[in-house]
């Protein structure tokens, strides 16, 4: 019979220290280096993010060196990661970082809400914060977890956790080290598939993601309707990802006439 005691997070953590992936940005404490994982894995996997953040790093190893650089370049080194508002929103908080250092609210800094302010408080600064994304909240939701001291190692080993073990379609609760006191063990299926959505080609996302690429010397222009590509256009003004000017289009700073 299954204890009706909560997972303890030692087990957890022990487990994490045999079995977490080695990753940079769990090697170093540098807020700037932290700060940049932690935005470029919004919405994006690791294994597609490890090359950008190490490029990245190279070229603006310090938040001054990216205030330094126009957002255009920026941006350009950002192409092909995805969801170039973020890189924008990086420059912004880097312009920040270096006029003023780092405060002691980081959702001061522009683009960081309370999640990548706790995860960066961690990391970085050694707080004893919950740092709280999707993979952590299903992790606690399912185990009933209580979590008295979310120390940097523990938040680490809870989001390793969520992201290998206690997925969201198909967990493997075999191999799950706090699974003897888990009470959703072998009870979590497989949730129904969504009505299907329009292929990604044919999507407004994809259109701005071919400019964005175009722009920045990494493909061709896209061949698509011009309502389309107008209104892809229209929504990238808008959003400060390129400028007009002149029937020319460009990257901020380079639409010259």
């Amino acid at each position: 019979m299954r204890s009706e005691a909560p997972p303890a997070p030692e087990p957890l953590v022990a487990w994490y220290r045999r079995e977490g992936r080695d990753l940079p940005w769990r090697r170093t404490r540098d807020p700037w280096a932290i700060l940049v994982s932690e935005v470029m894995l919004q919405q994006t996997q690791v294994a597609r993010v490890l090359p950008f953040y190490t490029r990245f790093l190279e070229r603006f190893p310090a938040p001054a060196d990216c205030a330094a650089a126009p957002a255009g370049e920026v941006l350009r080194l950002w192409s092909g990661l995805g969801y170039p508002r973020r890189a924008l929103a990086l420059h912004r908080a880097a312009g920040a970082l270096a006029r003023n250092g780092w405060p002691a609210d980081l959702t001061e800094l522009p683009g960081v809400g309370p999640y990548t302010a706790a995860a960066v408080g961690s990391f970085a600064f050694g707080r004893l914060v919950l740092a709280r994304d999707t993979n952590v909240g299903r992790v606690l939701a399912r185990t009933g977890m209580r979590v008295a001291d979310p120390s940097p190692e523990l938040n680490q080993a809870l989001m390793e956790l969520g992201a290998a073990v206690c997925t969201a379609r198909a967990p493997r609760c075999g191999p799950c080290p706090v699974g003897a006191r888990c009470p959703s063990r072998g009870r979590v299926t497989a949730r129904p598939r969504r009505a299907r959505r329009p292929r990604f080609e044919e999507t407004d996302r994809y259109v701005r993601g071919r400019v964005m690429a175009a722009l920045s010397g990494r493909g061709e222009w896209p061949q698509v309707a011009p309502e389309r590509l107008e209104r892809a256009l229209a929504g990238l003004a808008r959003d400060g990802l390129i400028e007009r000017c002149a029937g020319r289009v460009g990257l901020p700073g380079e639409a010259v006439g």
